[in-house]
């Protein structure tokens, strides 16, 4: 059984609210707690678990198709789940890292305003740390190496220079976020909103 298959599954809104492997989409199935939402033609059709081995010995598997292997047959791993009862959103608060600092400053630097790739930014404390500034959202800006030197141990008004915004801690993000940087599956972009 390839068990690296992941799953997307939807709140009964077809809101995404998790990715699960292989073992746990198919549990979900033969508990009752989800459908199939098959997408992979455009129909967006729903299949319980029945329906769904069903499908799989009917219809002809093409080369590429998420499959596992029983004693009896091949079975198609579903794409999509859609939870029958739960229809509840996850929300999940944004850890303060690099890579989400650079997400929140959309990899512009806050001094000068260019986009840059990531080994072309710095994380720059706005009150230098020994001054008291402390490494958080209110307190760190994304910055280019330049901006980042010209600007040394001092604060941007002591430097001569002006934020474009001020640093904020971000909102509460969906779950969704979770999926930034990872490959999405094709079948996936219909539920959920990528950048």
């Amino acid at each position: 059984m390839d068990t690296s298959y992941q799953t997307l599954v939807l709140n009964r809104l077809w809101q995404a609210v998790n990715v699960v492997g292989v073992e746990r989409t198919f549990s979900l199935l033969a508990l009752e707690h989800a459908q199939v939402i098959y997408a992979e033609d455009g129909s967006f059709r729903l299949f319980d678990a029945n329906a769904w081995f069903a499908f799989s010995t009917e219809t002809p598997i093409s080369e590429g198709s998420r499959l596992i292997h029983t004693v009896n047959q091949a079975v198609r791993v579903p794409s999509v789940l859609l939870l029958r009862n739960y229809d509840r959103m996850l929300l999940r608060e944004m850890k303060f890292n690099r890579q989400n600092l650079f997400e929140r400053d959309g990899h512009l630097c806050q001094y000068c305003g260019n986009s840059f790739v990531e080994k072309k930014l710095n994380m720059d404390h706005v009150v230098p740390r020994d001054r008291g500034g402390k490494t958080s959202w209110e307190n760190v800006v994304t910055s280019c190496i330049r901006c980042n030197s010209r600007k040394g141990n001092r604060d941007p008004k002591e430097a001569g220079m002006h934020l474009l915004r001020e640093p904020v801690r971000p909102r509460q993000r969906p779950f969704v976020s979770f999926l930034y940087g990872r490959p999405i599956e094709d079948s996936w972009r219909h539920f959920i909103q990528a950048k």
